[in-house]
């Protein structure tokens, strides 16, 4: 994959650090890339690629919309998709670390708002659209916009699990239940379960001590911390177009809102 127009200019002096890191993660992934392939395993030889695929985004948004994402933004952008696919998927992070997925979840959350805030923000202060939106409307859209990123994200995650069996939610052991499938009137009553250590599945004992529970954990913690992901930005936001950009928290903000050129 051929470097863009926009790396290049950043090679030549612009942004030295963003492109310095896009292509150590760039010549990472090949590396990795090649290893998976000598390995057999293909699937994650594909995951490869579509990181290198990812890596290209943020330069083909910049140039299709014409617009430049801060250096900061689109640095995070590159280390949480190496993150997320590298040592996430490849490199098992989200079982070693139990918080690695908290961690990018909350992340996402962050981000997805940020560019919710921008692509409003950016039509708010274009000359050819006559409306002019309120701090606490951006603020409430780019919460919005990071929630349905989420929710999508999460169906995302159901679907290659239902369909393909991926196991993407990953499952959560509970030493207690409460269900009323176990109500033996069969009658809309929790039946609570505690002190569980041991399950057994056709006939065989699970090597966990507790129920094992199939993503419903998992899905509503991703939910909640990319809910704090996005109420924290969306603050900052509010802040920052009702202050007309001036304090600290302007200047933060100003490195997560691209610019156009």
């Amino acid at each position: 994959m051929a470097l863009s127009g926009r790396r290049k200019d950043r090679a030549n002096g612009s942004g030295k650090a963003v492109f310095s890191i896009y292509l150590l993660l760039r010549l990472s992934v090949f590396g990795v890339l090649i290893a998976q392939f000598l390995n057999r395993n293909y699937e994650n030889v594909f995951l490869c690629i579509l990181t290198l695929i990812l890596f290209i985004v943020p330069a083909f948004v910049e140039r299709k919309l014409r617009i430049r994402i801060p250096d900061l933004m689109e640095t995070i952008i590159l280390l949480f998709i190496y993150a997320a696919e590298i040592m996430g998927e490849i490199h098992s992070m989200y079982i070693r670390i139990p918080v690695w997925d908290t961690i990018l979840h909350t992340l996402n959350g962050f981000l997805m708002a940020a560019i919710g805030f921008s692509l409003v923000d950016l039509l708010n202060r274009n000359d050819k659209f006559s409306f002019k939106l309120s701090p606490l409307y951006l603020a409430i859209v780019a919460f919005c916009f990071s929630m349905t990123i989420g929710v999508f994200w999460e169906f995302f995650e159901f679907s290659m699990d239902y369909c393909f069996k991926m196991d993407m939610q990953k499952d959560t052991v509970l030493t207690a239940i409460s269900s009323v499938t176990l109500d033996p009137e069969g009658l809309n009553n929790p039946v609570v379960l505690q002190h569980i250590d041991t399950v057994m599945v056709n006939g065989e004992m699970l090597p966990v001590d507790g129920y094992l529970d199939i993503g419903l954990y998992d899905t509503m913690e991703d939910l909640f911390v990319n809910f704090v992901g996005a109420v924290v930005f969306s603050v900052i936001g509010f802040f920052y177009v009702k202050n007309k950009g001036r304090g600290k928290k302007g200047k933060l903000v100003e490195k997560f809102i691209p610019e156009i050129y």
